[in-house]
């Protein structure tokens, strides 16, 4: 029982962790201002029939803070990564000079960072709502044991410990999401 119940709460933890990684993820998408390749990272481009994310058919840098540049492998690519740009809906207008395309990234308004603001915060408690439903299914597991035989008052020290670990978590996420706000407030 012992072990059964540790193993579930190592991979808890590791639940908790993937939780975190994919937090950060989402936050490299959301635009400061600065051009970053991680804004066109989630990108697929109609390459011959078949979706492809971008960063196969083209190298993507940020050539200053102000402009990306996509350099596609072979240059018939260049309408379809202008189109899937356009697509994705991201805000950006891709300048295709036949040989690259680049995007110029405008300044941000107060009102626009104000909204990303929003859905940064609105990604941070994304995750915690994963956190909170890894505890959940431990302290169900816990319970379970309880009932099965295991001691009660171990039982209360491991809920204890999922607790903190939860609670380490959230407050990991919280930090990741005061960065990215601070990010964007930033001029």
């Amino acid at each position: 029982m012992e072990g059964n119940l540790e193993d579930n709460i190592l991979l808890g933890q590791t639940e908790m962790g993937d939780a975190i990684e994919h937090l950060q993820k989402e936050l490299l998408k959301v635009r400061t201002g600065k051009a970053a390749p991680s804004m066109v990272s989630g990108l697929t481009v109609d390459y011959y029939g078949s979706p492809t994310p971008l960063h196969q058919v083209a190298n993507v840098s940020a050539s200053d803070s102000k402009t990306l540049t996509i350099q596609p492998w072979e240059k018939s690519m260049l309408g379809p990564i202008e189109k899937a740009i356009f697509e994705a809906n991201l805000g950006l207008t891709p300048m295709n000079d036949g040989e690259v395309v680049r995007i110029s990234i405008p300044p941000l308004t107060e009102e626009r960072r104000k909204v990303l603001v929003k859905n940064v915060k609105s990604l941070g408690e994304d995750a915690k709502i994963s956190l909170r439903n890894t505890r959940q299914k431990l302290m169900e597991m816990v319970k379970k044991e309880v009932k099965e035989g295991y001691p009660e008052d171990a039982g209360k020290r491991k809920e204890d410990e999922i607790q903190k670990m939860v609670n380490s978590f959230g407050v990991k996420v919280d930090q990741i999401v005061e960065l990215k706000e601070k990010d964007i407030m930033t001029i």
